[in-house]
């Protein structure tokens, strides 16, 4: 599975509920103090429920809706690109269509709601049927189904499947189903088993955060190792080997305890017959707490989470495009969301746009998503439009958008780098005054503002002439041999950039 849509509500910044679409590559930029590590970090929270690197608490709540009463925090997630069948009732598959389980979209839609930080609720939000007679049949047990398919004389054709039972009366009220969007709790009784299910096919959420603390409980982050073996040990067939070999092994300890109790039996029959061995079922075995130690470390044992900042990273570049190669080759790979806050820190010019590749690479393996913070336009010029989501407020309203033309009539990845991070560049100046000029606007600009000297030299004879500061600045960048001026200052270059946005949103 993968998310299409990810919904938050009273979760720090985020008061109004907040729709956010995400790709496979999907890039979070806007100023400091924003909100874009909070979405990552919510995310975490939803797939890992306190296991991962956040850990929910009444603090995470608004602080203006808790004023005014509503100590809630609702996440949502949609998923798509979801498994044809699944078992929800003990062996018998099913789909989640057929049960009724899909939005209007045709989407799973989960939502997990912490009353005031605290414990999860889990709903999942359906288009389902309502009809009183056919209503609420996910939480009916075997016997009740039963005794609904006598009462109403409905034909089924095996009373001992579910799934089957649930499909026959619907069936049968076809025309009056009452269809409605509800949330359907699937924490509660005979529901439960439908959550267990479908957490197995939720995709790994693995937060690598650009702040974290490099301590040695950390190692399962700073680490990438660790999220290889995650991976690897949910491969379906290797968990049958694994599988096999606990089997193999618990068969062995019982016939060693079996062959001890035996002859204890000879020795004290009472002391014997008051023990059994205790030995934990295959199923019960955690295979990751083998390789718990997994690492990499340098020549004198150094691991990496006690490196520099600089040379982790170089690591986890390392790790992506590893990762990248692996996964194309690899079928029944599970699905797998890296979240990485600033990938770009420490990194020097170059090995960010190695990264961005790497990335940008990555995200078009199967089954994987890639989920980004950055403050760097370096990194966002590495970018398409479709992967960036720019961050916002006004007042106490937050938007989290795709990328559209503004000011300029087509996307501009230097329009993107000004509004996310002021960033002030010549080229984004040369659009603009390139636009305005191509649209015949120049001299209309131009009209009734301030003028300065600009010295050049014609025919061989310096002459002085007056330009208004746009062209001023123009002139300058385009004609760097021209060393008669005073350079222009980066503060001049923004007030000139944001004197032709402003004329150009005044056009009609």
């Amino acid at each position: 599975m993968k998310i299409k849509s990810v919904r938050i509500k009273n979760f720090r910044s985020y008061k109004e509920e907040i729709k956010i679409e995400i790709g496979d590559l999907t890039t979070f930029v806007g100023k400091n103090d924003i909100g874009k590590s909070s979405i990552l970090e919510v995310l975490d929270v939803f797939f890992n429920e306190g296991k991962g690197v956040i850990k929910i608490d009444k603090d995470d709540v608004n602080k203006s809706a808790l004023s005014e009463g509503d100590d809630e925090i609702v996440i949502s997630v949609e998923f798509e690109e979801l498994p044809i069948t699944l078992v929800i009732d003990s062996t018998n598959a099913t789909t989640l269509q057929n049960e009724h389980l899909l939005n209007r979209d045709g989407n799973l839609e989960i939502i997990k709601k912490y009353p005031n930080g605290g414990k999860e609720k889990v709903f999942v939000k359906a288009f389902h049927p309502n009809n009183s007679q056919c209503r609420d049949l996910l939480r009916k047990t075997n016997t009740e189904l039963r005794t609904i398919l006598s009462s109403g004389n409905i034909e089924c054709e095996n009373r001992t499947i579910n799934a089957v039972m649930r499909t026959a009366i619907w069936n049968h009220y076809i025309d009056s189903l009452q269809l409605e969007v509800i949330e359907i709790d699937v924490t509660k009784g005979d529901t439960k088993s439908i959550w267990e299910k479908l957490q197995e096919y939720l995709p790994l959420y693995s937060l690598f955060q650009s702040d974290r603390k490099n301590s040695d409980g950390d190692s399962e982050v700073q680490d990438p190792l660790q999220q290889a073996v995650k991976q690897i040990l949910n491969n379906a067939e290797l968990r049958i080997l694994l599988s096999r070999v606990a089997t193999e092994v618990e068969t062995k300890l019982r016939e060693v305890a079996d062959s001890t109790l035996e002859k204890l039996n000879e020795l004290n029959p009472d002391i014997a017959d008051s023990l059994n061995p205790i030995i934990p079922s295959a199923d019960n075995l955690k295979w990751i707490d083998v390789f718990k130690k997994v690492s990499i470390a340098g020549d004198e044992a150094i691991p990496i989470n006690k490196r520099g900042s600089g040379i982790k990273r170089l690591i986890l570049l390392s790790f992506f495009r590893a990762e990248a190669e692996r996964r194309r080759t690899e079928r029944n790979s599970p699905s797998i969301v890296y979240a990485i806050e600033e990938p770009e820190t420490s990194q020097h010019t170059e090995h960010q746009k190695k990264l961005m590749t790497a990335l940008l690479t990555l995200s078009q393996a199967a089954n994987t998503q890639i989920l980004l913070t950055t403050h760097s336009a370096v990194a966002v010029k590495e970018l398409k439009f479709e992967h960036i989501r720019l961050v916002t407020q006004t007042g106490t309203t937050k938007t989290v958008e795709e990328v559209i033309p503004n000011q300029l009539p087509y996307p501009s990845l230097n329009e993107v780098n000004f509004l996310a991070f002021n960033e002030v560049t010549e080229e984004y100046h040369n659009e603009l005054y390139g636009f305005i000029e191509a649209e015949g606007w120049l001299s209309n600009f131009i009209n009734g503002k301030p003028t300065m000297n600009y010295n050049r030299v014609r025919n061989g004879n310096p002459i002085t002439e007056q330009k208004v500061l746009t062209e001023y600045i123009r002139h300058q960048i385009h004609h760097p041999e021209n060393t008669s001026n005073i350079r222009f200052t980066n503060a001049q270059l923004n007030d000139s950039i944001i004197l032709m946005r402003n004329f150009i949103e005044e056009q009609p």
